[in-house]
């Protein structure tokens, strides 16, 4: 080798090592305000800003780097379960096995999902948008009451258009075969639809977003008390619906797909 090509190849393996630390220090920028986001939204997010600094970084690399530098997002356990479908409560059929939604507010999915705290769980009722992926609902309460379940409802209605009518669909847990909830729904003309055999499969976009907000927004670790929980619920919800890119939205956010389709 020449002095030339050595001393070439010195200076290319020192812009490399600078670039790869400046991906590294973008990519725990992003890490904060999305703890678990993956390598693929990395790599859209950080595209652009790359390539203003001069940087051409194709998506294997990028996880040649989240690897060598322990970046990779690990895989959580399981979740429990938070369905109870023994009961004498009323149920409905499955409305929306097979239809698409070609737009927001056609569709809503429901669903509950844990978050532990050292004083006790606390559950996060979620109401979510099947086509623009918008979290439209929520609410966090210390029990599996269908208080909660309502509050959810409560919000995702009040800013529901007046001649808009969607079809709620949930699991058969007792909170949304209740009473109480299925006479919000019918008050509001809302049709109501349900899983039938298999739970998780037939209500999958509101497991989705379960997971997403749990292993994404740090939800699935154990929180001081109840008030920190909500607090972080809250603000995982403000991120997913805001900032959060979706490759099934080329990758815009929820937020910007529910106006922009409204």
């Amino acid at each position: 080798m020449t002095r030339q090509n050595f001393y070439k190849g010195k200076r290319a393996r020192k812009g490399r090592e600078i670039d790869e630390d400046l991906v590294v220090e973008l990519v725990r920028r992003e890490r904060r305000q999305h703890p678990r986001i993956g390598g693929r939204k990395l790599h859209f997010l950080l595209k652009s800003e790359l390539s203003s600094s001069g940087i051409s970084l194709g998506r294997d690399r990028l996880f040649e780097i989240l690897r060598r530098h322990d970046l990779l997002v690990p895989p959580l356990p399981r979740a429990a379960r938070t369905t109870d479908s023994r009961h004498c409560l009323p149920v409905f059929r499955n409305l929306v096995a097979q239809r698409e939604a070609t737009g927001p507010n056609q569709i809503w999915v429901s669903d509950i999902t844990y978050v532990r705290t050292e004083e006790g769980f606390v559950y996060l009722a979620l109401i979510t948008d099947r086509y623009s992926r918008k979290v439209v609902g929520y609410h966090c309460g210390e029990n599996l009451e269908s208080s909660g379940c309502i509050e959810a409802l409560n919000q995702a209605t009040g800013q529901l258009p007046v001649d808009r009518y969607p079809i709620h669909h949930s699991d058969r847990g007792c909170q949304y075969c209740c009473h109480q909830y299925v006479a919000k729904l019918r008050q509001r003309d809302i049709s109501i639809s349900m899983t039938e055999a298999n739970h998780c499969y037939e209500n999958a976009h509101a497991e989705r977003v379960n997971g997403i907000l749990k292993q994404e927004y740090g939800l699935a670790r154990t929180f001081r008390n109840p008030e920190q929980a909500r607090k972080a619920a809250a603000e995982a919800v403000r991120l997913y619906n805001n900032h959060r890119p979706h490759t099934s939205l080329q990758y815009r956010t929820p937020q910007q797909v529910h106006l922009e389709a409204a």
